[in-house]
This record gives C-alpha cells, sequence and structure tokens, in this order.
C-alpha cells in the first residue's frame, strides 16, 4: 500500500469515527488486537518487517512511524503557528483535529508541542524550531503504542520529561538538572496513573499539562495561563476500550472556570 492509498483510508477510518462508530485499524476499521508476546507483522504502508504488539485481525500493520505521521505533521504545523500562551488549549485545538486517532502516542507528542508552543509564546525563555525537533527526537525512542500497558510508562511521561530536559539542561550525570526532570515525570506519571482505567490518551494529556505548568512556575518561575477545568470531554463514544464515564474528570463536564 502507498502513502496516498494509506492517507485515504485513514480519512475514511476518521469518517466513520464522527458518524459514532469505534475507531480502530486506520485501515479497515476492524478492532484492533493487542498482544501479550510480540510477533513478526509488516507494515501495510511502508513494508517494514518488525516485532509488533498491536495488530488488525485482517493482517493490517502500521508501523510508528507510518502510523503516526499525518498526525505529527499536524501537530508540527499547529505548535509552530499557534500564539496562544494556554497549553491546555493548544492540545484541545490538536486533539479535535480530524486527522488525530482517538488513542496513540501521537498524544505524547500532542503534550510537548502544546506545552513548548506556549513557551515560546510566552517568551520567557528562547524555545526554537531545533529544540521542537529535539524533543520530537526523544519522544520517538520512548513513546511506543501499546507500551503503556506493557511496560507501564505512558509516552506522555517522558514527552514533558523532554521539554523539562531541554529548559533544565539535563543530562545524565547532571546533578539537581536530572533531579528536577525526574521529578517532573514522576508527578506526571502520578496525575496519569489515577485516571486509568482503561487508558485514554487524551485525559493523560488534559491532566498532565496543568502539572506541567505548575513545575514551571515553581522550578522556573515560569506561569502559563491553563483552564483544564472547564474542558467538556466529547470523544466518549469514540473509545474503542469503552469510555470511563463519570470515573473521568472531563465527561461531558460543563464548562465552568
Amino acid at each position: 500500500m502507498d502513502v496516498g492509498q494509506h492517507q485515504k483510508t485513514s480519512r475514511e477510518s476518521e469518517n466513520a469515527s464522527a458518524t459514532g462508530s469505534i475507531e480502530s485499524c486506520l485501515i479497515c476499521g476492524s478492532a484492533l488486537e493487542y498482544l501479550e508476546q510480540s510477533e513478526g507483522v509488516v507494515c501495510s504502508s511502508c513494508g517494514k518487517s518488525e516485532q509488533g504488539y498491536i495488530r488488525c485481525p485482517q493482517g493490517h500493520y502500521l508501523c510508528e512511524a507510518c502510523h503516526n505521521r499525518d498526525s505529527i505533521e499536524m501537530i508540527r504545523e499547529i505548535t509552530l503557528g499557534t500564539l496562544s500562551k494556554d497549553p491546555g488549549e493548544i492540545a484541545e485545538s490538536m486533539m479535535n483535529h480530524p486527522k488525530l486517532p482517538m488513542l496513540g502516542c501521537q498524544h505524547a507528542y500532542i503534550a510537548a508541542g502544546a506545552l513548548l508552543g506556549a513557551l515560546r509564546n510566552e517568551g520567557s525563555r528562547k524555545i526554537t524550531e531545533s529544540d521542537f525537533k529535539e524533543v520530537f527526537k526523544r519522544i520517538e525512542r520512548q513513546a511506543v503504542g501499546g507500551y503503556c500497558g506493557l511496560t507501564g510508562i505512558c509516552g506522555i511521561v517522558p514527552a514533558i520529561g523532554a521539554c523539562f530536559s531541554i529548559l533544565l539542561g539535563s543530562t545524565c550525570g547532571k546533578d539537581l538538572e536530572q533531579r528536577n526532570t525526574m521529578e517532573v515525570t514522576r508527578r506526571v506519571m502520578e496525575a496519569i496513573e489515577k485516571l486509568t482505567g482503561p487508558s485514554c490518551c487524551k485525559a493523560y494529556v488534559r491532566a498532565s499539562l496543568p502539572v506541567a505548568v505548575d513545575l514551571l512556575k515553581r522550578r522556573l518561575g515560569i506561569s502559563l495561563p491553563i483552564k483544564n477545568r472547564s474542558i467538556a470531554c466529547l470523544f466518549d463514544k469514540h473509545h474503542p476500550h469503552g469510555c470511563r464515564e463519570s470515573k473521568c474528570p472531563y465527561y461531558k463536564k460543563q464548562g465552568k472556570d
């Protein structure tokens, strides 16, 4: 399958989601299988052979690069073009985009892109396009689809950590820089853990960004506005594993500050 056909089938799946169908395989719409042991798979788009944990029962499979390509380009465009200083607002614009699947590690790029975009617009720290590229490169190494269940680490955790690492100048062997970065990832992980069962990438983004904003203020003295409390989530019908509904703080919540 060439890239053009992949994009076409992706749009068809997105249209199915918009009409109320459960989003699953981006190629045919079938419910995906989540494996406990990896199996040999071949990407339906680029032909790459690898070991995978998520597959379509019809034989379709997309590697991380092909699965994320369209979404990451959209995230990059919004990140570099937004004028907002509110990372929550930026993230919501990304999560409502038709190119974005309901679940997936594209949300790790959303969390990082929204945070860095807001920081760049706030202006206390100079955030360059090179910083965005570096953070996205780091995310690619640690945010892998399905690994939230296989290793217990959601890709949003290292995504937020990568942002703070850039800001703090953290590398292996540093002292407070590395410790403070680890504090960030610990607190983001705690926020995510409280929302698990089943997992929801959109809820995780919404819970992680206020934590990041709080730590930016505490550790770097940078204040960003964020209006997460007013979110009314409208994605409940599209969750392939079943929305947590009333157990989720964002479930059709009325818009109030």
